[in-house]
């Protein structure tokens, strides 16, 4: 859906959940400001039986002029009605009549969606999909320093002061907002994010601890509060001495957040959050810091007890590989031929000048290297993009002369770190083809492995159960994970090594 399809409606009502946060109120402001400036009849209203009274969001409201209403008795019934940050139908949100429904959200869908709806269940905050909304259709939110700060505000509280950021658009409308935002404000608000009753439930929390000596992780249960409390409990619990992981969490009726933090190479945050939240919500981060949220309606049993369950599952489902003391007995495992296959290559001396230090943003995270004369990226066929040299290029790819075209989740992107340019990787993309030839012994996995490979012993590479553990012909130390989906698109089995 784009934000264009809702102008044929002039009568425009935008309904937050009624326990608005900052991420709500943000998002809110945010459309209000675009349907304003196409001169529609708009209002922005909550309901419920309570009105806001947290003091950072009283803060917000003041400072930053957002134009929201407390209307706990709106009788009206609106041409359009947009919930945002939340769903129609959904409990923590009071049912206001309409005679067109639009949904704009970044939670997971709980509820059949209208046909007007916008639902990005990966993306950090609602504020993120509304900033790429208004983006999408020709509009700088940057213009209006209130709007720049509420839509920064609403990510930074809805990712624990951005510590659990995982997707690369999130970091984008951070990148995008950045020079414009009003820091002190951000900081006066984060620094009356805490009542003094949020204090008693953090010690409390603190104070019932459970602790998992068989893998030294920490669960400690709150009493709901706003989700920033969460890593605040988890950060300062993580401390503790042979505390290697801390899952802190609480449980409303309208959902179960959680927070995730980790200090042991061999957890990764946000691989944790995300097993947590499988089938149940979303969840997801960085390697040390992570969070999510699980929907009531999808569980089937007490939530403490399915925590706790799940994260026993969790550290009881891996087996660790360091390759580089690790040999493999291949004797069982067939051998493998690699396909030829067409995939992407930049030159990144054509585009930035040597020694230049670039940033790569991609699916996977921001990748920082030094351009040389022979540097390459790499653009797989899901998007994935890797750094390469030209004597690899050559040795093994012939150039099909064309661009490499080839929709992709999310386009990466590269920064020139000296300057702030960006450039978007997919229109410089050349398409090659790869010689194929290459030999390695595989096998799907029957058990879940975290692989920490001989050229990056800090950081484990999943592989799940169906997913094919790979060991080269050439060296026997050189172990490595195929996706399952991947593997039959890359290799064909051989019978006898040529």
């Amino acid at each position: 859906m784009r934000l264009s399809d809702l102008l044929p409606y002039n009568d425009i009502v935008i309904q937050c959940h009624d326990n608005p946060d900052a991420d709500a109120l943000a998002s809110g402001m945010a459309l209000h400001w675009y349907f304003s400036k196409h001169g529609k009849q708009v209002r922005f209203i909550y309901r419920g039986n309570n009105k806001l009274q947290k003091s950072n969001l009283v803060i917000m409201l003041t400072e930053l002029s957002i134009p929201v209403s407390y209307e706990p008795g709106f009788d009206e019934e609106p041409e359009l009605l947009i919930t945002v940050d939340c769903q129609y139908g959904q409990r923590n949100v009071t049912s206001t009549r309409a005679k067109n429904i639009a949904i704009i959200d970044h939670h997971q869908l709980t509820v059949a969606l209208p046909e007007l709806a916008e639902i990005r269940s990966n993306i950090g905050s609602c504020a993120t999909v509304v900033w790429d909304l208004i983006r999408s259709e020709g509009l700088d939110v940057c213009e209006d320093k209130n709007l720049s700060t509420a839509l920064y505000y609403g990510l930074y509280s809805d990712t624990n002061r951005l510590s659990e950021v995982s997707h690369p658009l999130d970091r984008d409308m951070i990148e995008s907002l950045n020079a414009g935002i009003q820091r002190s404000l951000i900081t006066k608000m984060s620094n009356a994010n805490i009542s003094l009753s949020e204090l008693k439930i953090t010690g409390k929390a603190i104070l019932d601890f459970e602790f998992f000596e068989d893998h030294n992780y920490l669960i400690l249960q709150a009493e709901p509060c706003d989700p920033n409390i969460l890593g605040v409990i988890s950060d300062f619990s993580l401390e503790t001495d042979k505390v290697d992981v801390c899952l802190a969490y609480y449980v409303s009726p309208y959902e179960i957040k959680f927070s995730v933090r980790s200090c042991t190479k061999e957890v990764h945050a946000n691989e944790l959050a995300a097993f947590l939240a499988e089938g149940l919500g979303g969840g997801g981060g960085h390697i040390l810091k992570a969070g999510g949220s699980l929907r009531p309606e999808k569980l089937d049993k007490d939530p403490s007890e399915l925590l706790k369950e799940r994260m026993k599952q969790y550290f009881d489902m891996f087996t660790i590989l360091y390759t580089k003391d690790t040999i493999l007995d291949t004797s069982s495992m067939p051998l493998y031929e690699k396909l030829p296959q067409e995939v992407g290559i930049v030159k990144l001396s054509e585009l930035f000048p040597a020694k230049t230090q670039i940033e790569i943003r991609t699916l996977e995270g921001d990748v920082v290297i030094t351009v040389e004369d022979d540097s390459y990226l790499m653009v797989g066929i899901e998007g994935e993009v890797y750094p390469t040299n030209e004597e690899k290029i050559r040795s093994r790819y012939s150039e099909l002369h064309r661009p490499y075209t080839r929709k992709v989740e999310y386009s990466p992107s590269i920064k020139n770190l000296a300057t702030g340019q960006r450039i978007d990787v997919m229109q410089y993309a050349q398409a090659v083809i790869s010689s194929g030839g290459g030999l390695i012994y595989a096998k799907p996995l029957d058990r879940s492995v975290k692989i920490f490979t001989q050229w990056d012993e800090e950081k484990y590479y999943l592989g799940n159960v169906g997913d094919y553990i790979a060991v080269s012909n050439e060296d026997e130390h050189d172990i490595y994970i195929i996706k399952k989906h991947l593997f039959p698109l890359l290799y064909k089995q051989v019978e006898t090594v040529s």
